[in-house]
């Protein structure tokens, strides 16, 4: 599957229909940073005109995930991969347009070459960061992601 930001957005239609219709989408890919978007509206607000804390999440994981997915395509191997864990900050109200934005592809490469010579499980941390139209940091997520060669 090529990793364009609109085919990727396709696949969110087909396979992650939630996020697709909550309005998440890939906005920009490559080995070192992704960066996804959502705008607040009626359908992914909570009661106090905020967008969802999961609606954040779902972008900020797809910010994260995209590139270990990417980076498991092209080394051409089984690899599997998961989220172990996961934390969140919000530090301001989310309103209009959120951009999440993760710059630790870095990360990804050392993490599969170390599975695929030893099998054994790897772990790794990635952060995403939103921000709104104005620059404002509003929520900060931590994703840590396993990968493991599929025997």
């Amino acid at each position: 599957m090529s990793t364009s930001p609109s085919k990727i957005n396709t696949f969110l239609f087909f396979k992650l229909p939630s996020a697709w219709w909550c309005g998440v989408r890939l906005k920009h890919m490559d080995e070192q940073k992704a960066i996804t978007t959502v705008k607040h509206r009626w359908i992914n607000q909570n009661p106090f005109k905020s967008m969802f804390w999961a609606v954040q999440g779902m972008a900020a994981e797809l910010a994260t995930g995209i590139m270990v997915t990417d980076q498991i395509r092209k080394s051409g191997k089984r690899i599997s991969m998961l989220v172990a864990n996961n934390t969140a900050n919000f530090s301001k109200k989310a309103t209009g347009r959120i951009t999440f934005t993760c710059e630790d592809g870095h990360l990804i490469q050392d993490a599969i070459s170390a599975t695929i010579a030893s099998g054994e499980g790897q772990t790794i941390w990635m952060k995403s960061v939103g921000v709104n139209t104005d620059g404002v940091v509003v929520s900060t997520f931590k994703f840590e992601w396993t990968l493991k060669v599929k025997s």
